[in-house]
């Protein structure tokens, strides 16, 4: 358990190192305590932190610096929101502007808004697909045999793919296919599409020779209609903080946000916690110098998504986490507000 006067060193510390990267000492932190204590006193008790591994050294000088143990308990215990002025709060919503976004265009902008703001990547995860419902399907004729399968979903998003028929069929004939498809499956949520459209095979054999070509059309456009979207942005703001000269760690380093999985455990969400901080030592070793602040958006109606900013392990935490929650609701309200507008 620390003393009261510990946690006003460490809290300190930290927020000195973020501002200055630099190894912190007493005679700085003796000037800026609202304690008066002696700088033999303040030494002493960094000597205690460091024993208790919540800071570390650079090397020999008396400064010391947060080891990820000291920003975990910040973070836990002693971190809170920065409160935004109203100005920056209205210019995020100035900047998202006034029309009436599509799913995938408010998230991407999202992204791109969130890194213009704090200079660090944003990524963005599109609500769960969960709630998805199937809004329309049809299929038109391209000549020379190919059609194009298109698919219209509840959040707004058109997907479609381009096949080849047989040459006995014609796109007329393909009429009833779609009616029966329409008729079976249109307004269900996503996930219950495949098991109607394997009940309509014996159906489907009237009319189509290989009803399972047709249907695997369908589930790949079905495919790319349920898959987790991810926006990224500020890609080379993740190089602007790593401290390897190593062009090969370098490039390792910016690969890793074309890894979808990867991408996809470091915006992780805490559900205890409205924003989480994870550090990304715990993912990758080329990751050791930063911390991935996330927080989800959106409601259990139109599905949850995540918004997160990678940046260096030193980063304003407080601040960070107050611009996130503005994020968070200003997404929050534009994606109902999205879904009661296509509703009416």
């Amino acid at each position: 358990m620390l003393t009261e006067r510990q946690l006003l060193i460490l809290e300190a510390i930290i927020r000195d190192y973020t501002n200055i990267g630099q190894p912190i000492g007493s005679k700085v932190l003796q000037q800026q305590l609202p304690i008066h204590v002696s700088s033999a006193t303040i030494r002493n008790e960094m000597l205690a932190l460091e024993k208790m591994g919540y800071l570390k050294k650079e090397h020999s000088s008396s400064g010391r610096i947060p080891s990820l143990k000291g920003y975990r308990y910040y973070i836990d215990n002693l971190v809170e929101p920065m409160k935004l002025d109203k100005k920056v709060r209205t210019d995020i919503r100035q900047a998202f502007g006034n029309e009436l976004l599509k799913v995938d265009d408010l998230v991407q902008t999202s992204a791109k808004l969130l890194s213009d703001l704090t200079n660090y990547t944003a990524i963005t995860l599109k609500p769960e697909t969960a709630t998805l419902r199937l809004e329309g399907f049809r299929l038109v004729p391209l000549g020379r045999q190919q059609v194009m399968a298109i698919m219209v979903t509840s959040d707004g998003s058109v997907q479609s793919q381009i096949f080849t028929i047989p040459a006995r069929l014609s796109g007329e004939e393909l009429e009833p296919v779609i009616r029966a498809i329409n008729d079976r499956v249109i307004g269900l949520p996503l996930s219950q599409v495949p098991a109607q459209l394997q009940a309509l095979t014996p159906f489907l054999t009237k009319y189509l020779q290989d009803p399972g070509n047709f249907l695997d059309v369908f589930g790949n456009i079905l495919s790319k209609a349920v898959e987790d979207q991810v926006f990224v942005d500020g890609k080379l703001n993740l190089l602007d903080f790593t401290k390897s000269n190593d062009v090969q760690q370098i490039k390792a380093l910016y690969s890793l946000l074309e890894e979808r999985p990867l991408l996809g455990k470091l915006t992780a969400t805490d559900a205890n916690q409205d924003v989480s901080v994870r550090f990304g030592d715990d993912f990758a070793k080329s990751l050791s110098d930063y911390s991935i602040v996330s927080a989800t958006y959106g409601d259990p109606h139109a599905g949850q998504g995540i918004i997160a900013i990678l940046g260096p392990t030193n980063m304003p935490y407080s601040k960070m986490i107050g611009i996130l929650g503005a994020f968070q609701q200003e997404l929050t309200a534009r994606l109902l507000n999205y879904y009661k507008n296509f509703e009416e």
